[in-house]
């Protein structure tokens, strides 16, 4: 059944959350005060922190969504899922990420730091 969630301003205290992806390789590192992306191939871009946004009625750790400020839209999404694989190694991750930086758009894994 299709379910249409309205997204709101998170309430709670921040959590750090490290989202990373392979081919290519990226990372997200939010923390309390900057989220970072980095990549082996590209200058890391450093953006303010800013609360996340959640589905309204749902838990507030179930989805996040960041919007970035800076020159060109950018968006983080992470999803609480049962595993998320990144592909490369044995590790099971919590969440799954979505990192959309102007019109590219990287899939990977996440968890807290």
């Amino acid at each position: 059944m299709y379910s249409n969630h309205l997204v709101v301003a998170q309430n709670s205290k921040s959590e750090e959350f490290i989202a990373r992806g392979t081919e290519p390789f990226w990372s997200v590192t939010v923390g309390k005060s900057a989220i970072i992306y980095s990549s082996p191939d590209k200058p890391k871009q450093t953006f303010p922190y800013i609360k996340p946004l959640t589905a309204q009625g749902r838990p507030a750790d179930l989805v996040r969504v960041y919007r970035l400020k800076n020159r060109i839209n950018s968006i983080l999404i992470i999803k609480q899922v049962d595993t998320c694989s990144d592909g490369m190694s044995d590790k099971n991750y919590p969440y799954s990420a979505i990192f959309i930086l102007g019109n590219q758009v990287f899939e990977g894994c996440a968890e807290k730091k």
